[in-house]
């Protein structure tokens, strides 16, 4: 595996991966080389079939203050095919961070600006502190949230991407779960405990059918209830059932037993 100047990539024995923005003298802040290594981590992810799933968290003191202004202000000193590419480029890490196969949770604390909340609506779920500060801040600067802005409005709704994308207010991590760009949220001296819980309720799931369920609901989202639509949710269903792990947790919850997920993970056939 590649090692990153910009992040901390950790693996858990227990089969999920930690990926941590490592930035702290600049609050986690993004430059070319940042969106770089997300892209290469997370394509080393991807790839990693016995991966359950990926919390993203920030090192320091804030989640992420978003671009790096020095890095913006070098960009917009460039040619406009230069920062074509340096969109592109952040347009496939968010899309990268959209369709991973594993769930994926961000644990969100201190700030969180500009491309950060792009990093949070990328995600499955996100929680964080009472206090975090979270600000869509681009129009501040002269800018526009362009390449986040489709996961940003599918994560809070077009109203309230609007209002915030327009205004540029800061709101905090109690606002963000009303919101429902945070789950929870919790006071900052709890929080360890809380992503601690996250992770023993997701490690109590099924592997497969985690994985299965996102492309479900990924599938879904919102569509229209097709024929196709209806075909595959049944083909999905049917397909789980009669999996090791579809029978092994049936066996289990019946055996009023603990499934021994792991065990049957092994025995299934590899993509």
């Amino acid at each position: 595996m590649t090692d990153f100047d910009t992040l901390e990539l950790h693996h858990d024995p227990r089969g999920f991966a930690t990926l941590w923005l490592s930035r702290e003298d600049k609050h986690n802040a993004f430059n070319a080389q940042m969106i770089r290594e997300l892209i290469v981590a997370l394509d080393h992810l991807a790839e990693d079939s016995s991966l359950r799933f990926v919390i993203l968290r920030g090192r320091g003191r804030h989640f992420s203050a978003g671009a790096d202004l020095a890095w913006m202000q070098q960009s917009a000193a460039l040619d406009f095919n230069t920062n074509l590419d340096d969109a592109r480029e952040l347009g496939e890490l968010m899309y990268a961070l959209h369709r991973l196969k594993v769930p994926t949770l961000a644990v969100v604390h201190g700030a969180a600006f500009g491309g950060a909340l792009g990093l949070i609506s990328c995600c499955d779920m996100a929680i964080g502190t009472e206090d975090a500060q979270l600000c869509l801040s681009e129009v501040r600067i002269g800018l526009a949230p362009a390449v986040i802005s489709p996961f940003v409005v599918k994560a809070i709704g077009q109203r309230a991407a609007r209002r915030y994308a327009l205004t540029a207010e800061r709101f905090s991590g109690v606002r963000a779960r009303e919101l429902g760009l945070l789950a929870e949220v919790y006071p900052a001296q709890a929080l360890e405990a809380h992503v601690n819980a996250w992770i023993d309720n997701l490690l109590h799931n099924s592997p497969q059918a985690l994985r299965a369920t996102k492309d479900l609901l990924r599938e879904v989202d919102d569509g229209e209830l097709s024929p196709a639509l209806r075909r595959y949710c049944e083909n999905t269903i049917a397909r789980i059932r009669v999996s090791a792990e579809g029978q092994e947790g049936l066996r289990a919850f019946l055996e009023k037993r603990a499934p021994a997920w792991q065990s049957v993970h092994e025995q299934e056939p590899r993509p």
